[in-house]
């Protein structure tokens, strides 16, 4: 290496360790002296790298015979459940009743705020992407990704799939097939304008606006946990607007809620799956179609997810998952390859167009200058049953998303599992609506359809229908014994203060838990007290994410502010250092120059 070189690395080294000790220094000083939170607490916030009321994860457990919990928020949460389940069996007419009751009073009265506070998570989603926080790195600015890209993408990929899209799949476009959505007007039911608004409404409850909520939460529950240090819990959400209050009974009452939300959201789901099984085995060897088949259904099916528990995540969720995922996938293909191929793929790209061209009056349309109540059962529902789900989903995506930008988060998040949706409602729907409409198969009985058997219907237009109805209750299975493990460890989250390692009996309690609230909701009612469980517990919900894009948003300012400020001295130092390098050089060649003309004769300094 010659001389000129080893002078250029020096260079170089004494810049990168200029501006190292510049951005260590400007980072403490911005933290130090950035703005405290403002918001509604009493007291100004303290920092949050001050430690004087800062608590670990499950600092204040209790411990002992096979748990480790946050006594608050657990006692608190099984005891309301503990109650529900009790009246329920107890009184299962009245139960109905009520459930019927509260359903229809809230759609009517409050289903305007859930279909305002969905659009909200939209735009606040779109803002945090495109806005000047779309460029903060979730970790801190040198977190690096823990998966590729496309492995990412994957598990946002099996993250969207489930129970439910299984079960609405062919159910949901026959519904609107012949029961068309108000706001397109007088459509003929079963005409093709019917089918076409059909798979647009579909597209709507399974596109944008559940992944927007899950986005919001998702993000929220990252930036706290992985640039803030907090505990991986809804109440951290929250520091910005009540601060250290979080660890005690505001921040209870949160996790409470979020604990009652995702139980529910869960059971929803279990409830369809265990319906839809049902059926398919009523479809295939004549079992009946009973609320005690079905509860025998959900003991037998909950059995197999607590041995997923005690296996472990590695060899129990993981593996059943992976299986699934390729299952789905090769469920998918011989649908699309089987099925009217040509009729699908044009009808994705006509229905995206179309979903698109009426997002905007579909998203803010509530029924006001009708005498109905539509989408109690649909629109209403759906948003309510995703807020109510969002803690489980966001929970998951916040774990496999560090190093990834506030813009890379929020757009993969919104948009990659939406596609798949659309890929499967097309594929899936559009199947049966070219069967219903061709008189190649009877999915819906003089326009009425029931739901739990329309997947088996479709199928049985198909080649192989035997095979792929086992294979379909196959699915359904797995995914039923997959999300009730993940949920169960989702909920342990939340009951043990943000502890990642919760002990396998706590585990095993609380999926037997979630088992045991989708069989009463059953019992209680069957598809309306699912759907009512969901409503009930996602509208006080709704308002406590409301609350969450505010926190959130105080948070990313924060951050942007400090990161400003660091960009802003390593910039100074740089250009500093430039200055004295040049400053250096040109003193370096006016003395060569000196030194040159004292060596030529006749040469003198002016």
């Amino acid at each position: 290496m010659n001389d000129e070189k080893k002078i250029e690395l020096t260079k170089r080294k004494v810049l990168a360790n200029k501006l190292k000790k510049a951005e260590k220094a400007a980072r403490v000083k911005a933290i130090k002296n950035r703005k405290p939170f403002k918001g509604l607490q009493i007291r100004p916030t303290v920092s949050l790298f001050d430690d004087a009321d800062h608590q670990e994860p499950g600092e204040k457990n209790w411990k002992g015979r096979g748990f480790d919990i946050h006594p608050q928020v657990t006692i608190v949460s099984t005891i309301l459940l503990v109650l529900f389940i009790a009246a329920t069996l107890i009184f299962p007419g009245r139960a109905e009743e009520t459930f019927s009751a509260i359903m229809s009073g809230i759609t009517k009265n409050a289903g305007w705020f859930l279909i305002a506070v969905a659009n909200v998570f939209v735009v606040a989603a779109l803002y945090f992407a495109f806005g000047r926080y779309g460029k903060i790195k979730i970790g801190g600015p040198e977190a690096q990704p823990e998966f590729t890209k496309s492995a990412w993408y994957a598990m946002l990929l099996s993250a969207g799939t489930g129970i439910g899209l299984i079960f609405w799949s062919v159910a949901e476009p026959i519904s609107h097939l012949y029961s068309p959505m108000p706001m397109f007007g007088g459509l003929t039911p079963g005409s093709p304008e019917a089918a076409q608004a059909a798979m647009a409404v579909s597209f709507f409850h399974w596109g944008i606006h559940p992944w927007a909520i899950y986005a919001i939460v998702g993000l929220a529950l990252a930036f706290f946990a992985y640039n803030r240090g907090l505990p991986l819990t809804i109440r951290s959400v929250f520091y910005p607007i009540i601060g250290n209050k979080i660890y005690g009974f505001w921040g209870n009452l949160i996790d409470i809620l979020a604990v009652l939300a995702t139980l529910t959201g869960l059971a929803t789901s279990l409830g369809l799956g265990v319906t839809q099984i049902n059926a398919g085995l009523n479809h295939l060897f004549g079992i009946s179609i009973s609320v005690p088949v079905q509860v025998g259904l959900i003991i037998g099916i909950t059995a197999l997810a607590t041995i997923s528990v005690v296996i472990g995540l590695d060899g129990g969720v993981k593996r059943l998952s992976e299986i699934n995922m390729v299952l789905a996938g090769v469920f998918l293909v011989f649908i699309l390859v089987a099925g009217p191929t040509v009729y699908i793929m044009s009808g994705f790209t006509q229905n995206i167009g179309y979903y698109v061209s009426n997002f905007i009056e579909m998203s803010t349309w509530t029924e006001t200058f009708r005498d109905s109540n539509w989408q109690g059962a649909w629109t209403i529902f759906y948003w309510a049953w995703w807020i109510s789900w969002s803690p489980f989903v966001g929970m998951f995506i916040a774990r496999i998303s560090k190093g990834r930008t506030v813009r890379e988060f929020i757009l993969g998040v919104m948009f990659i599992p939406s596609l798949l949706s659309f890929m499967w409602m097309s594929v899936f729907g559009g199947t049966a609506i070219f069967q219903e409409t061709n008189g190649l198969a009877n999915i819906a009985v003089d326009g009425k359809i029931d739901a739990s058997m329309a997947l088996f219907n479709m199928l049985d237009a198909l080649p192989l229908n035997s095979i792929l109805s086992v294979v379909g209750i196959i699915l359904i299975t797995v995914f039923f014994v997959t999300s009730s493990d993940s949920g169960s460890l989702v909920v342990d989250h939340l009951t043990s203060g943000g502890k990642l390692d919760s002990p396998v009996p706590q585990r095993i309690f609380w999926a037997v838990m979630e088992g045991v609230v989708a069989a009463t909701l059953l019992i209680g009612g069957g598809l309306t007290s699912l759907q009512t469980a969901s409503v009930i517990t996602g509208l006080p919900f709704a308002f406590i994410l409301v609350l969450m894009i505010y926190s959130l948003n105080a948070g990313l300012k924060q951050e942007y502010e400090v990161e400003e400020s660091v960009r802003k001295k390593v910039r100074e130092v740089r250009e500093d250092h430039i200055i004295n390098e040049v400053i250096t050089a040109v003193v370096h060649d006016h003395a060569l120059v000196e030194k040159e003309n004292d060596k030529t004769p006749g040469i003198k300094e002016s």
